[in-house]
């Protein structure tokens, strides 16, 4: 799998290629496809190795598949927009390529995040001989690595998981989104869900919240939210009692967040303006700044990590693992902002994983179900250390 195809030239994508270029030992052809070509042609001229590029139209699995035989590419790496993920997948399997992505499909008529549609290629890909690997970034990806590893080296079973999501950085701008805006915004206003007991509960938007310190931080008031590797966390951990995943806004950003939600701008559905329909959200995408133009003057730091309770050795045990990264470090190494690099950065070491033959299958994984060391070592070595430490008391109530 020594023959990339990138699709998706955003900020993700920026970090992915940049990674990717510094290690031509693995990957010999490297190919940066988008609907928007000068994307693609800005980030290559800046990548430190030759990175060819091409257009596409990610919705079309059609054009996927020949650009795919086009290139000869073994492995195509999706940081694309979740919308895309099965028109990808498909142009993958028609094309005989192994599939990576950061974030699960998503229909684009509602915001519901769901494994199900991609988990139902299992058959499809372990039958043509394939690999596709789910959610590779970093919220879903690492943080379900922390807890495979949290599994394997210091629980028997783990009963309790809060994976805990700051950006304490501060980009200048009075409103914007540290990734794709209309996928940021679906997320964070929709209902927010947790795992307990073997059910799913509902909370409203943004309704629960705690402060918790964070490590290089300080306190932060975080929020309760839905988020995709909790879906995947409570099929592969076994023993699971209770899951939750929180994430801090400033009060400005939820501010705003309630303007545009009052009237109307983060509406989903088609609406009819001088005689043609829109979709307010896309419109309001349109007027934010790009995610990858934040990078810049972008200042402070970010800090992600799980909080994981169980048992060893029948007495109880608490574990905190978590990475530390400072957007203006992410800057001065890609080019990219904090959040764009802590995803991109994981996307790359699962491509290398796979490139190497470390990662293995026949089918459609997650990141939790294959050897979470590797990953770890590559995380330390390629720009996104973490640490681990063993409080005495819960660090969530």
């Amino acid at each position: 799998m020594n023959n990339l195809l990138i699709i998706g030239a955003g900020g993700v994508g920026n970090v992915v290629v940049k990674k990717c270029a510094r290690a031509r030992d693995i990957f010999s052809k490297i190919t940066l496809a988008s609907r928007t070509l000068s994307k693609c042609e800005k980030i290559a001229s800046e990548a430190d190795s030759p990175v060819e590029i091409a257009q596409v139209d990610a919705d079309d699995s059609a054009q996927v598949e020949s650009l795919i035989r086009k290139t000869g590419a073994d492995l195509v790496i999706n940081v694309a927009l979740p919308y895309q993920d099965l028109s990808i997948m498909d142009g993958c399997l028609a094309a005989g390529a192994h599939y990576l992505d950061t974030a699960n499909y998503e229909p684009p008529d509602e915001a519901r995040f769901c494994y199900k549609w991609q988990w139902d290629y299992f058959d499809r890909f372990k039958d043509a001989g394939l690999m596709a690997l789910l959610g590779c970034g970093f919220d879903p990806g690492v943080t379900n690595i922390f807890c495979a590893w949290a599994l394997k080296h210091h629980f028997d079973e783990i009963h309790y998981i809060d994976i805990v999501d700051c950006n304490a950085g501060d980009h200048g701008h009075p409103f914007a989104t540290n990734f794709n805006p209309e996928i940021n915004i679906r997320e964070v206003s929709a209902k927010g869900r947790y795992y307990e007991d073997g059910k799913w509960k509902e909370t409203d938007p943004l309704a629960v919240h705690r402060t918790f310190d964070f490590p290089e931080v300080g306190p932060k008031e975080m929020y309760l939210m839905y988020h995709e590797e909790m879906e995947s966390l409570a099929r592969h951990i076994p023993g699971i009692k209770r899951m939750r995943f929180w994430m801090t806004f400033s009060e400005n950003y939820l501010t705003h967040l309630r303007v545009l939600e009052n009237v109307g701008m983060t509406r989903i559905d088609p609406v009819l303006f001088e005689g043609r329909q829109i979709i307010p959200l896309q419109f309001l995408k349109a007027l934010l700044p790009e995610p990858s133009s934040l990078a810049a003057g972008y200042k402070g730091k970010t800090c992600i990590g799980c909080i994981i309770e169980g048992v060893k050795d029948n007495k109880r045990k608490n574990v905190f693992i978590y990475n530390v990264c400072d957007h203006q470090d992410a800057f001065a190494d890609t080019g990219g902002q904090a959040i764009s690099y802590t995803t991109g950065v994981p996307t790359m070491i699962g491509a290398k994983l796979m490139a190497t033959g470390v990662w293995q299958g026949k089918g459609v994984f997650n990141v939790e179900q294959l050897n979470p060391d590797p990953f770890m070592e590559n995380l330390n070595e390629l720009g996104l250390p973490w640490q681990v430490v063993f409080p005495d008391t819960h660090l969530v109530d």
